[in-house]
């Protein structure tokens, strides 16, 4: 028995949120945005009046401002969106318990337990869309297929707020005409190679040979093979089956550039404290530290080492991180934005130190370990700033503004 997928797609979220909350912006081209003065500075998001001008999500405000002058740019509600998001998942949760979410608008359903009581894949796409416009007020696009890479190019196929069915007797006209590059996993280089090899369509990768995509791409070739011709069978997960993440990580854009020495030492310090933080809040630990480092011209690079044992220690974190930012940076470049990732990660209860020969280092760590603790505490009961160190209080490189997390 062929599976019933849903891939379901909220039409312009962000922007469809912030309408909800003032209407009138929806008589005007209106982007949801970063702040230009904390150089947050891009499209997240834009309603249909913006579209039209030709306004692209991630494109500069200024740019997007060049094509339309009156564009009104709305600050971001991330809380509310998550909010959104989670009201819409549980309408999904009504029809079937397989329900994966891909990203903060996006789902999967895996639908095929459910259609003797709630009617097949169309019938239940558009009893979603219904449901999720008049209970929530925002748009959907939905997608019906055999299997989640074709449910997802359905719901991108037709929008908004529409019903595209794929099956296995009309994929082959409505999914091989597609540009290559709306296949899932190719990505802006893939699509180059491909073209290169004079393969523009999804139905020219369908058309080549397993072993002539694996020879050029390796292991990407055999998925782009099983993608194209429609034999993914990847399972949708179920909403409530605990993921484990493979890593955790934060980043900063910084309301000015890194210029000095002690800027980047106050803000390697920062990023350390939260990534250690939320490690150590997921009870893991990791014994890979990656730095990146994005300069005023917008050039980035990323470095990594193994440590020699694994660590959530927020101190150990910022003095790796700080030695690889200082053995990569070019000196006297300006630095935009700064990150550190911890991978490979470990459960805390299970993670065993090496010794040292003397054990001053394991005291140091007992100590490291104790004082995070504190600290933790500290700010789970008064807030992230209810303490930190001096530097990081006293700066001016915007380190109390929204971070990006991993």
């Amino acid at each position: 028995m062929d599976r019933t997928i849903l891939h379901c797609d909220c039409n312009n979220f962000f922007a469809s949120v912030e309408e909800n909350l003032d209407p009138s912006l929806r008589e005007a081209p209106m982007a949801v945005g970063g702040s230009e003065e904390n150089r947050h500075g891009i499209i997240l998001a834009k309603n249909q009046l913006a579209k039209k001008y030709g306004i692209k999500t991630a494109e500069t405000i200024w740019q997007a401002k060049k094509k339309c002058p009156n564009l009104v740019i709305v600050p971001p509600h991330h809380s509310l969106y998550k909010e959104y998001s989670e009201e819409i998942n549980k309408i999904y949760e009504e029809y079937t318990d397989l329900v994966e979410p891909f990203s903060i608008d996006e789902s999967y359903l895996d639908v095929t337990g459910s259609r003797r009581l709630f009617g097949d894949g169309k019938t239940i796409a558009d009893t979603l869309r219904k449901r999720v416009h008049d209970e929530i007020g925002i748009t959907i696009s939905v997608g019906a297929s055999f299997n989640k890479i074709f449910a997802k190019l359905g719901s991108d196929y037709k929008k908004p707020d529409a019903t595209t069915v794929i099956t296995k007797e009309n994929f082959k006209s409505i999914v091989y005409p597609l540009s290559a590059d709306n296949l899932m996993s190719v990505g802006r280089s893939c699509y180059a190679e491909l073209k290169k090899l004079g393969i523009y369509t999804i139905g020219d990768i369908a058309a080549c040979q397993r072993d002539f995509l694996e020879k050029h791409f390796g292991k990407a070739g055999t998925q782009l093979y099983i993608y194209a011709n429609g034999l993914d069978d990847e399972p949708v997960k179920s909403f409530y089956e605990k993921t484990e993440a493979k890593s955790i990580g934060n980043s900063i854009t910084f309301s000015r550039n890194l210029v000095s020495m002690q800027d980047i030492v106050t803000g390697t310090s920062a990023i350390a404290e939260m990534v250690g933080a939320r490690m150590r809040k997921h009870h893991v630990q990791g014994s890979t530290v990656q730095i990146g480092i994005k300069y005023d011209d917008f050039k980035y690079i990323s470095r990594q080492k193994t440590l020699l044992n694994p660590t959530n220690i927020s101190k150990e974190i910022e003095d790796n991180a700080l030695e690889l930012i200082l053995h990569s940076i070019s000196k006297g470049k300006p630095i935009r934005l700064l990150s550190i990732q911890m991978s490979h990660l470990t459960a805390e209860e299970g993670c065993a130190r090496q010794l040292s020969l003397f054990g001053e280092e394991d005291k140091t760590y007992e100590k490291r370990q104790k004082l995070d603790v504190a600290l933790d505490k500290i700010r789970d009961k008064f807030g992230k700033n209810a303490v930190s160190t001096g530097s990081i209080m006293t700066s001016d490189i915007g380190l109390k503004s929204r971070t990006k997390e991993d």
